[in-house]
């Protein structure tokens, strides 16, 4: 049996190695999300709004809902 001494483990800038490392994921996992929430909700909802108003005639649909009974006050 030896009886050699241990290397002394580093106990210096545990936190600070881990934190940039911590860091680093963060921030791709952040570019991550906002990358899907831009070409994944934020894309395709701007797409439909556009698509409704290309053909949309305001006068028609109040017409139809003058019609429907919706106004009190517009008969």
């Amino acid at each position: 049996m030896s009886s050699g001494a241990l290397a002394k483990p580093q106990m210096q800038g545990l936190l600070a190695r881990r934190l940039r490392i911590h860091i680093v994921g963060a921030f791709a996992v952040s570019l991550g999300v906002a990358a899907l929430y831009k070409f994944g909700v934020a894309g395709p909802r701007k797409k439909a709004y556009a698509d409704f108003y290309r053909n949309y005639d305001s006068m028609k649909d109040f017409e139809e809902m003058r019609k429907a009974g919706t106004f009190q006050s517009a008969k």
